[in-house]
């Protein structure tokens, strides 16, 4: 099968809105945690989350075009868009075969829920007539981003989304690496975007008690493994990567941040929202990962994982990565700790600070945790406090979803 290189990364995160500002704050393990000022939260039990900001949709697009698209739709152009430029791929300059062997697969997990919401909202404040937006239907559905993306830039390759709840945009790119190897496209783009700040996604997770209530502290509520960890920290933005064929990519002297060598999914088959208490689905995608990639346990260097800072969630992963790892000496660390939990974009903006570190060497910490839950396994080499200096030949991404929906993905250092 071909070799698939990574020519090009963009990102919209709480954290800023280049990859360069981004990987900046990630280092230096800063948090993207405040007050929600998407809508007034103040009755929820929780009030606080990891906004985008400083994100003008009218810097990017006229505003006709932005009536037509929900949030997570342009932060999904934006975010392209800057994997694109990353990539010097120029498509308004390409003919017109090129551009049929460009592809994209887009994830997200909750779509447009924000128009979804504001649409019901109008219906019911107003005389029961049914007004609604003609583009009611395609700002709302999940697929609508990635033929966005495609109509934005001229792109006949294959295109569709992922939808496995926070798995989504890893499942995207791993899915990307596989239409790549298997020679049914050159190029794709390939990440997630989430706009899912809304009162009606963080009453919801309220209701199944997923999210931190700690609204005093908001910028050290995301404490994944630590003893008083109590859920996750809600977050939004967006994830690309240009997922190249290798030959093409070094035909065209691009520039090689990583190489991705391997992906596995599996399924927990145990709960709709909690996770096998053995690590199961965790064990079984590492594992199929590491066997695509032709790697025994002790070539990872790094793994980013999913550890959203959850009761559960926590300790099973932990389980499952100790069963194939042992007390081999690969650094653990949990960047959600900094980010938040971007839900369908998280495995893709994971995904990118997965590649900058075999890139940068450098091995990002978990912020915020002080006491590690003596549930979780002993032996593990859990990175905490400061992101510290240290050759990574290959990363390993982990990414699980509500329904029992793992991924992981792994990347390697380019040496050329």
């Amino acid at each position: 099968m071909k070799r698939v290189a990574i020519t090009g990364l963009g990102l919209l995160s709480p954290l800023g809105n280049s990859v360069n500002e981004f990987w900046q704050h990630i280092v230096d393990g800063k948090s993207g945690a405040g007050p929600i000022t998407k809508f007034d939260a103040s009755k929820f039990k929780t009030r606080f989350g990891c906004e985008v900001r400083g994100f003008h949709p009218e810097d990017y697009f006229e505003k006709k075009e932005i009536k037509k698209y929900d949030l997570f739709s342009l932060y999904a152009m934006v975010a392209s868009d800057q994997a694109l430029k990353d990539a010097q791929l120029d498509t308004s300059t390409m003919k017109d075969e090129e551009l049929y062997d460009i592809g994209v697969i887009w994830a997200s997990g909750n779509g447009g829920i924000g128009t979804f919401e504001e649409q019901l909202k109008e219906f019911y404040a107003g005389d029961g007539t049914p007004r609604f937006n003609p583009y009611f239907i395609p700002k709302m559905i999940v697929d609508i981003a990635a033929g966005a993306i495609s109509i934005r830039h001229r792109l006949h390759g294959p295109n569709y989304c992922t939808v496995s709840a926070c798995a989504s945009s890893n499942t995207a790119v791993i899915n990307a690496f596989d239409t790549i190897r298997l020679g049914k496209a050159t190029i794709m783009i390939a990440g997630g975007s989430e706009a899912a700040i809304t009162p009606s996604s963080v009453g919801g997770f309220n209701a199944s008690q997923a999210l931190s209530k700690r609204n005093d502290i908001p910028e050290t509520a995301s404490r994944p493994f630590d003893i008083e960890r109590d859920g996750f920290v809600i977050g939004e933005g967006a994830g690309a990567l240009i997922l190249e064929e290798w030959e093409h990519a070094i035909e065209r002297n691009a520039t090689i941040h990583a190489e991705m060598v391997g992906g596995g999914m599996a399924a927990d088959a145990y709960h709709l929202t909690g996770t096998h208490p053995e690590g199961l689905g965790a064990r079984l995608c590492i594992s199929r990962a590491l066997s695509d990639a032709g790697l025994a346990p002790g070539d990872i260097d790094y793994i980013n994982a999913h550890a959203t800072s959850t009761g559960i969630g926590d300790i099973s992963e932990m389980k499952g990565v100790e069963r194939i790892f042992g007390d081999l000496p690969v650094l653990i660390s949990a960047t959600k700790s900094m980010t938040g939990h971007l839900l369908g974009a998280a495995g893709a903006v994971e995904s990118i600070i997965s590649i900058l570190s075999v890139k940068h060497n450098i091995v990002p910490a978990t912020i915020n945790t002080k006491t590690i839950d003596e549930k979780i396994p002993r032996g593990l080499n859990i990175l905490i406090g400061k992101s510290i200096h240290k050759t990574v030949h290959y990363s390993l991404n982990n990414t699980f979803g509500f329904g029992g929906h793992t991924a992981s993905s792994i990347f390697k250092k380019y040496a050329g």
